[in-house]
């Protein structure tokens, strides 16, 4: 069975052909010196690329891939999702960037609170 060639519609309107290498090399890049392992990696970039071609259209745009990237990448590991957001959504000034970081912190505490809250 042949695959139907996935468009990537950019910023600036240009399409070019869905490149999962590219997009791969992203990722590690935003992971480099963490712990998170090639084939999670890969995991990420295949559940991403399955949600694309889910959705039926010829074309996606680069802000839907960066937004699956992005809402998978927050659990797999922080610091990555931090590295590839400020690329992906080239903060403008520290207050945005913070707002970005003060959201992972507060969503990373009720995760620990809940936890907690579990074992007693």
């Amino acid at each position: 069975m042949e695959v139907t060639p996935l468009l990537v519609v950019k910023k600036n309107g240009n399409r070019e052909e869905f490149n999962r290498e590219k997009l791969l090399k992203g990722i590690v890049r935003s992971a480099e010196k963490r712990p998170v392992s090639m084939d999670a990696i890969t995991n990420l970039v295949d559940r991403v690329e399955n949600k694309l071609r889910s959705l039926g259209e010829n074309e996606v745009s680069s802000q839907q891939i960066g937004e699956y990237v992005m809402e998978d990448l927050v659990n797999l590991d922080e610091i990555a999702y931090i590295r590839f957001a400020s690329v992906y959504r080239q903060f403008k000034d520290m207050s945005v960037f913070y707002k970005e970081l003060k959201e992972i912190m507060e969503k990373d505490k009720k995760k620990h609170d809940e936890g907690h809250s579990e074992e007693k």
